[in-house]
This record gives C-alpha cells, structure tokens and sequence, in this order.
C-alpha cells in the first residue's frame, strides 16, 4: 500500500483478500442467520452452524431515503464505544491520507466511484475500504428495515484463513478477478500475494507467485489488465 492511497486504491487492495475472507466465512457458517444486539453488544449467526462473535464493530449504514452512507461513529442514535472504534481508526486514516469517503460522518451515494444508487454496492464498497486502512478482514451487511444496509466487520477464531491452499488461490484469482470490480489489476493481484505470503516477484508485464505447491505466472497487458495466469500446482503431501 502507499503512503497516501486513493479510495480506489483502498478497494484495490482489498479486492481479493477480502473475496477469500467472504468465501471462508460463507463455508463456515452455512446456511444462516444473524442477529445483533448494539446495546449489549452482542453480535452471532444462527443456523446449523452458530457462531457468537468474540468482537464485532458497526462501521456504518447506506440509506437509499437520503441517499448516503452514515458513518457508525456519527450516528445520533450513540452506540457502545467498543464497537465505534474501529470506524474511528478509519475516520483518522482517512483524515491522515485526504481520504474524504473515509473521513466525513455523512457519503453521499453520488461522491463514490461510479455514483452507485444501491445501499448493498455502497455499504460493500466503504466496508471493502475500510477493511484495507484498518487491516480487518471479515464482514457481514444485513438490511435493517426500509432498505438501509447496516455493515460490520466480524471475529471469530473460525473466521481465520486457513493456510493458502494452491487450489483455494487459483480459485480467488480466476473468480475474484472475472467477479470483481477493479481499477488495477496489477496492484490489487500483488496486494493479495502479499497478504498471502505467496513472494511475488514482479517483472515487466507479469507477476510471478509461488508458495507450497503452487507456482503461478499471472501477465498483463499494456493497458495493466490480466491477459492469462500459467500455474502448476501440487497438493501437499
């Protein structure tokens, strides 16, 4: 990351750690429900797999009504401080880095990136950046009546990654990349190898990772997009 990333830079970023966070965090839980008390606070999911969050943290909520994004920690409604001070952190990151989508109480909808009009693309997008400043990784969005979306990020010893599996990487990559919205490919495939421990290597027009039984290739072309990934891969024994 650089010392004064851009919010597009930020979703980068997080692109594709993010993607297999959500992944894991759908196979652990199953088919599912959620709950949450903000007043406790308690955060859990019901289901054939509940799990009760050992923290959680409001980060904010996307109202199709005003059409805006509201931080948690700019909430009238005065929530806990333990689950406002994540947002908080990112609040100051975003006011450290000129970051305006990070550090105002109130987004409009029309100031982010492509001026999306659906509460669950607005409150994914702030999550997604909010994940890369504050450097935590697993998120849940319900709605919460009249269409807003409420965002948090979540924790739970389960929710942990595993480490990489070759085929769980190529899986990020081929799906992440053909799935996900991205600015820069390059970047968001080299934040992921990163945070994966996958040493990548870069050259001219291609980016080289390897880890236990895997060892993949991925090029781009003039314009930075993924042209084609080559991979070998070994289950370990």
């Amino acid at each position: 990351m650089s010392a004064s990333p851009t919010f597009e830079q930020l979703l980068d970023d997080a692109a594709l750690y993010s993607f297999e966070h959500q992944l894991h965090l759908a196979e652990v839980l199953g088919e599912h429900a959620w709950e949450a008390d903000l007043a406790e606070p308690r955060f859990a999911f019901t289901g054939v797999q509940p799990r009760v969050c050992s923290r959680f943290h409001l980060l904010g909520s996307a109202a199709p009504g005003p059409r805006s994004w509201l931080w948690g920690w700019a909430n009238p409604q005065g929530y806990p401080q333990p689950i406002l001070a994540l947002g908080e952190y990112v609040r100051d990151f975003g006011q450290r880095h000129g970051i305006d989508a990070l550090a105002e109480p109130e987004v409009p909808f029309d100031a982010l990136p492509g001026a999306p009009t659906d509460p669950n693309l607005v409150a994914g997008m702030l999550t997604e950046a909010a994940k890369a400043a504050a450097n935590n990784w697993t998120s849940y969005s319900g709605e919460v009546g009249g269409g807003t979306r409420a965002a948090f990020l979540v924790e739970h010893p389960d929710f942990t990654l595993p480490p990489p599996a070759p085929t769980r990487v190529m899986r990020v990559l081929q799906q992440g990349l053909a799935e996900l919205r991205l600015s820069d490919h390059r970047r968001a495939v080299h934040a992921y190898a990163v945070r994966r421990g996958l040493s990548p290597v870069h050259d001219a027009d291609r980016l080289t990772l390897n880890s236990p039984g895997l060892s993949a290739t991925v090029h781009f072309d003039q314009l930075g997009r993924i042209e084609n990934i080559n991979a070998s891969m070994e289950q370990p024994a």
